[in-house]
Formats: C-alpha cells, structure tokens, sequence
C-alpha cells in the first residue's frame, strides 16, 4: 500500500519559513510498511482532523500514520474543501507514491498499474480543483520503462499544431524529431497516438480534429522512419483533460498529443 501524504500550507508571507520548517522533513512510508503516512504542517486543528478522517476512510483507521503538526501557516481560501476534493478513491491505484501539497501546488509521485490509469488519476484531480492549482505528474506506469522514456522526452512539451487545423508548426515538428529517435531507439515498440483538445467549440468536432492531429503525427513519424505499422491514432477530444479548461494556460496544456506504449 504504501503512500504518503505530505502536506506544506503556505502563503507568500509565510512559505519561507514553511519550508524551512518542515522541507527537510520527508514522509517516510518505509518507516511504516503497508502504513498510509499523513505528515507535514496544517492550519488548524480542524483541517488536521478533516484530512485524518478522509485518509481513514479510503484505507482504513489502522492503516493511517498520523505525523501532521498544526499551526504557522496561512491556507489559501477553501483550501480544506479542497483537500477533500483531491484525496478520492483513485489514490488508492497508487502505490509507492507520495502526494505533496504546498499551498495550491500538488505533487503526486508513484507507481500505478498501466498508461491509463497514470492518466486518470491526475484528470480526475486536475478536474475536481479550481484553476488556482497546478499538478505536477510524476507517476509512473508499472513496468514501464519504455513509456517513461517518452514521457521524459515529451518532458510536459505540447506538440503544437495551426489554430484550428491538424496542420503542425514548426515547433510541433521539431519535437516530433525528437520524439521519433527516441521511439527508434526503443526498438519501434507498438504506440497509440491519442489526440487530445480542449473544451471549447462542439464537442464532435473536437474529437474529430484531435482524431486528424493524432493521424498527422502518426504520418509525421512515419516519414522519419517509425514503422507506420507500430502506430495507432486515436481521438478523444475534450473528455481526458490534465488541467481545468476555465483557464489559457489550462486549456493550452489539454491540446495535446499523447504518446501511449499499447498495453499500458
């Protein structure tokens, strides 16, 4: 089981010393085998309770390590409802993992069981939270060496594409090259293209025009020597976002093209 919740609450007046107070500090799950371990530093009393009580119920009163301290920090607003929100059912997918909370900044470290679940953890947290909040993804698919590879390369990147079209920039193209040495590299594994957009305009015709940025990619690869055989488009439009759509900055991160090992 082993996951670790490590909460840091902070706000511009007060993180310094939040983080020297506690960033020196880490969970450690493997103080507490098969152990869910809670520590860090909350505003109050309330809250502390809040999130215990949550932990308890996802995995069990014996199975929670309470190290949470209370006090000398300043929540952003709502931030108690808002740790209700991220600590779902879905968490219980990760193993080895560590969900980190600094003020609105959450980090989520771990291992799940393949590609897509790696991806629906972090929709549903980048969902249930307003736009104030940013996620860093560091899971990891199981056995998936391979697929780290890619994500690595993708590093966070969006392959960019014409406004409107499943036309590439010159951006788009040159992490694509990027991209294909390192699928070569890998041997050519099998992979699915999986196009992704944002929320806005028709909801059909998002899922078309990723289907057509996907298979643009596909051909892209092709042309530098992927074997077009190994690769698979596919769309989704809107319906797995990575950050809330209400946003520029969100909206720009979910038009996207994710590269997925088939199987994971």
């Amino acid at each position: 089981m082993k996951f670790s919740l490590f909460v840091l609450v902070s706000c511009l007046a007060c993180q310094t010393a939040v983080f020297a107070e506690t960033a020196h500090v880490p969970a450690k799950p493997a103080e507490e085998p098969g152990k869910v371990v809670a520590s860090g530093t909350v505003p109050d009393e309330a809250a502390r309770a809040a999130i215990l009580t949550r932990l308890r119920e996802l995995y069990g009163a014996q199975n929670v390590v309470d190290r949470l301290e209370v006090g000398g920090v300043v929540p952003p607003p709502n931030w108690s409802e808002n740790m209700a929100k991220i600590l779902t059912p879905n968490l219980k997918q990760v193993h080895k993992g560590q969900l980190q909370v600094n003020g609105t900044q959450i980090a989520i470290k771990g291992q799940v069981g393949n590609e897509a679940l790696r991806q629906q953890v972090v929709s549903t947290l980048a969902t249930s939270l307003n736009p104030t909040y940013s996620i860093d993804n560091g899971l990891v698919a199981a056995g998936g060496e391979a697929q780290s590879l890619l994500d690595k390369t993708l590093s966070n990147r969006v392959v960019e594409f014409e406004s409107g079209s499943a036309t590439l920039t010159p951006a788009g193209r040159t992490i694509l090259d990027e991209m294909a040495a390192v699928i070569r590299q890998i041997g050519n594994p099998k992979i699915q293209l999986i196009g992704h957009t944002d929320n806005l305009g028709n909801r059909q015709g998002n899922v078309m025009l990723s289907l057509a940025r996907a298979d643009t990619v596909r051909q892209y690869l092709a042309e530098k020597g992927v074997p077009a055989d190994s690769l698979s488009a596919v769309g989704a439009g809107p319906d797995q976002p990575v950050a809330p759509n209400d946003t520029v900055e969100g909206r720009a991160k979910n038009r996207r093209i994710e590269f997925r090992l088939a199987g994971q």
